[in-house]
């Protein structure tokens, strides 16, 4: 075999390898959308602690990405991105045999520090391996198809063995699947860049914590209330480490997070329009499982063929996304897919929730997921193409973080947003609602318990109000009680769809006026590792 051919065997196989574990790691994190309403029902979940099945992965996923991208450059990315798989099988055999919400959430957390490897990992060794920036163009975009793949096929995988009757057997297949990726990287080409790269102890310390103690107090505060100390004190907390992990960075010899990329006027507008153009896609996506599954408790299968809507235009648009981002300027396939995104928003903010038919999500649905295929690659191409070769890993880490930190922030923060507002509405009108409902008592005041403790979504999904002791029978939840809950979820919900829609909106501004100027992904050249990073 000549070198020429051993190499596009290479080049051909990374690829592979890469896609498949992208697709792994994003099946892995997207089953619970499907489930929602599933989990809900047998674990009995607040709010909050719904909010959590999803936060307890995109946590760990987004606070280690950055640290895993520098172990891949100093030790090789072959074998971790292996040991990424390992970890993703760990998780998912804990999540299928949970028996309580707190075991899922432990799942939850050993699969999300699989994917915290997996998704850096993967991209960095397709762009180690691509012979020129148009093959990393064209695997960027491949890359980019597959994420959405396997954010299309794993809530319709889980839906339909909900339906079944048995939704643990989609986390055995998340398993067989990782099985399968060990198998197909040990033919991909290893690489690494250790040059100029060490591990930054206390930057991602810093990191770490800052973002959980805000990731925390926010998911918290929507039933704890947002003025409770400890809930201040975490937020606060937060500010004051990743401020501590700015100045570290800044400080620092070989930091974690290359600041000065953030010159580069073209890297820096992308960076900002990804955490608030992706909190807001993933805030559209989380509302809807949430209105149709926990609140209308309609079939988790219909949930996921929704979210074939979304990931499917991904995978399909894949030629046509890579020749615009070729050939257009990121601005206008930004702006255009950001646009879509608050479309959809905005379109979903009209429904009614006592409007059971699901079909009507399949218009703003596919406009998201439109959406979602024009931004999801370009973001990727801007940030790699716009750093030196050796800076890749770290580029593409930064790159994840920022996408998946609004993905985190997404259910984490509209979910806070809308239970808190659902909770003061049911609180407003419960007086007057149970004194309406005929109980007597001590129903009436295991029902308002029940309305403090667990919020709307509690009486939205008990069907009795339980007996008070032994010989007392339950009795049926009165239908006034559990249409003031359901209201109050769809009131709530709804002005979550229009928040998401306009900070949707505000990412297409952003990169529309912000990226001025440029004329396709590639006019500002990959810098070489003699150079500096320009100012835009």
């Amino acid at each position: 075999m000549t070198q020429t051919a051993a190499r596009k065997q290479g080049y051909t196989a990374t690829v592979v390898a890469g896609c498949f574990a992208v697709l792994l790691a994003q099946v892995a994190y997207s089953l619970p959308g499907a489930l929602n309403g599933t989990f809900q029902q047998e674990f009995q979940t607040t709010g909050a602690e719904l909010t959590w099945v999803t936060a307890a992965f995109a946590i760990p996923m987004v606070v280690f990405e950055l640290t895993t991208g520098v172990i891949g450059d100093l030790f090789g990315r072959k074998r971790l991105l292996q040991a990424g798989a390992l970890l993703t099988v760990a998780g998912s055999l804990v999540s299928a045999l949970a028996g309580t919400v707190q075991i899922l959430w432990i799942g939850q957390v050993v699969a999300g520090l699989g994917a915290a490897i997996l998704y850096p990992i993967s991209l960095a060794m397709m762009a180690a391996v691509s012979p020129s920036q148009e093959a990393r163009s064209k695997a960027i975009a491949v890359w980019a198809g597959f994420l959405s793949i396997g954010a299309a096929i794993s809530p319709l995988l889980g839906g339909w063995l909900a339906a079944e009757g048995d939704w643990r057997t989609s986390y055995l297949v998340v398993i067989a699947a990782a099985v399968v990726s060990i198998v197909i990287t040990q033919f991909a080409a290893d690489s690494s860049a250790p040059e100029g790269r060490k591990l930054d102890i206390p930057g991602q310390v810093a990191l770490a914590l800052g973002l959980i103690a805000i990731l925390f107090a926010a998911t918290q505060g929507s039933e704890a209330g947002f003025a409770r100390p400890e809930i201040i004190g975490a937020f606060v907390a937060g500010l004051v480490l990743l401020g501590a992990f700015i100045a570290i960075e800044l400080r620092t010899r070989v930091p974690l997070l290359h600041l000065a990329v953030f010159a580069n006027r073209s890297y820096a507008v992308v960076a900002i329009a990804t955490v608030v153009g992706m909190f807001a896609f993933l805030a559209t996506c989380y509302s809807m499982s949430i209105w149709l599954g926990a609140v209308q408790h309609q079939s988790a299968l219909r949930v996921g063929v929704l979210f074939l809507f979304i990931q499917g235009p991904a995978f399909v648009l894949v030629p046509a996304v890579s020749h615009l981002i070729r050939n257009f300027s990121p601005r206008w396939v930004l702006t255009a897919g950001f646009a879509l995104i608050a479309v959809s928003g905005v379109w979903c903010s009209t429904f009614d929730v006592h409007d059971m038919d699901w079909t009507r999500f399949i218009g703003p649905m596919l406009a998201l997921g439109v959406g979602f295929a024009l931004t999801v690659g370009s973001i990727t191409a801007v940030a790699i193409n716009t750093v030196p070769l050796r800076l890749a890993g770290m580029a593409s880490a930064t790159t994840n973080l920022l996408r998946d930190f609004g993905f985190a922030l997404g259910p984490v923060l509209i979910a806070a947003f809308a239970v808190s507002r659902a909770n003061g509405d049911l609180t407003a009108g419960l007086g007057r609602a149970i004194g309406g409902s005929g109980l007597t008592p001590p129903y009436t005041d295991i029902a308002g318990g029940i309305a403090h403790g667990g919020g709307a979504m509690a009486i939205n999904s008990m069907p009795v109000v339980p007996g008070a002791g032994p010989g007392m029978p339950p009795v049926p939840m009165p239908e006034n009680l559990r249409a003031l809950a359901a209201g109050s979820l769809g009131g709530a919900y709804s002005l979550a769809f229009l928040v998401a829609g306009l900070c949707a909106a505000a990412a297409a501004a952003l990169t529309l006026f912000g990226l001025f100027g440029t004329q396709r992904a590639g006019v500002e050249e990959p810098l070489t590792d003699e150079e500096p990073v320009p100012a835009g």
